[in-house]
């Protein structure tokens, strides 16, 4: 399979398993991402999730340009293919609990979007990413548009998106396109898992909420922030905090 789930306890992994292409996405992998997405989303237990190459290698080299070549003349594939890029991405995007890119290798053009689409992004010191439409005659979806600006700002997306350059993990740190650069993920993901699943979850979507436009206090926002006060997890964490122990929260 060149893409599939693996759920251990707390933390699923988003394997891209297709190294003959460097691991590439085709239309079938776009198509797939959204129900492996819901899978990993039902599991009670589930505190984060990690989207990584499962050969170490490249993380992915974007979309597969020899099945859009040959497809090019297909009206039908191309929309079918935009919509199930748009779908994989939105969905990615709006995941309910908090989700890692780990980039190993290459994170180019459509790869480098399922990076954007993540929270976090860790990229390890070999790692280089860039978004090339502009050196094949394509444009970028504008959902990714808005993903990469609201991550670098205008500026650094406009360098990144007119040129083409690929940037390595050092640069990539400096502009804020990846978060850290670490041989691993495992202490970030330890951290997250070793928090609360509704704090995570509730943060998560406040951040969304305010990259999607909202400044302002709502009665909903406001609800669930003062429910968060008669919760099970504020008592567990803040009965944790006066015994001077690490909480154990519930899923």
């Amino acid at each position: 399979m060149t893409l599939r789930l693996q759920q251990d306890g707390a933390v699923a992994r988003l394997l891209i398993d297709r190294p003959d292409k460097r691991n590439a996405f085709s239309l079938a992998m776009w198509q797939t991402l959204p129900r492996l997405l819901a899978a990993a989303a039902a599991d009670p237990g589930l505190r984060v999730l990690v989207v990584q190459s499962a050969n170490g290698g490249a993380f992915c080299a974007g979309a597969d340009i020899d099945e859009m070549l040959a497809n090019r003349d297909d009206a039908d594939w191309r929309a079918a293919n935009q919509a199930a890029i748009n779908r994989a991405q939105f969905e990615l995007t709006r995941f309910p609990l908090p989700t890692i890119a780990f980039v190993t290798g290459d994170c180019v053009g459509g790869g480098c979007g399922l990076a954007l689409a993540c929270d976090l992004r860790i990229a390890t010191a070999a790692a280089r990413l860039g978004i090339t439409p502009a050196k094949l005659g394509l444009v970028y979806p504008l959902h990714d548009v808005k993903l990469l600006v609201d991550l670098v700002g205008p500026g650094q997306a406009r360098r990144l998106l007119f040129t083409g350059s690929l940037l390595g993990a050092e640069e990539a740190l400096r502009i804020g396109l990846v978060e850290l650069i670490a041989d691993t993920p495992a202490p970030v993901i330890e951290a997250i898992v070793g928090g609360s699943r509704h704090s995570t979850k509730a943060i998560k979507g406040f951040v969304r909420r305010v990259l999607d436009g909202q400044a302002a206090e709502d009665a909903e926002t406001a609800a669930i922030f003062a429910a968060a006060f008669t919760g099970a997890d504020f008592a567990e964490g803040a009965a944790a905090f006066v015994a001077k122990r690490k909480p154990v929260f519930r899923a």
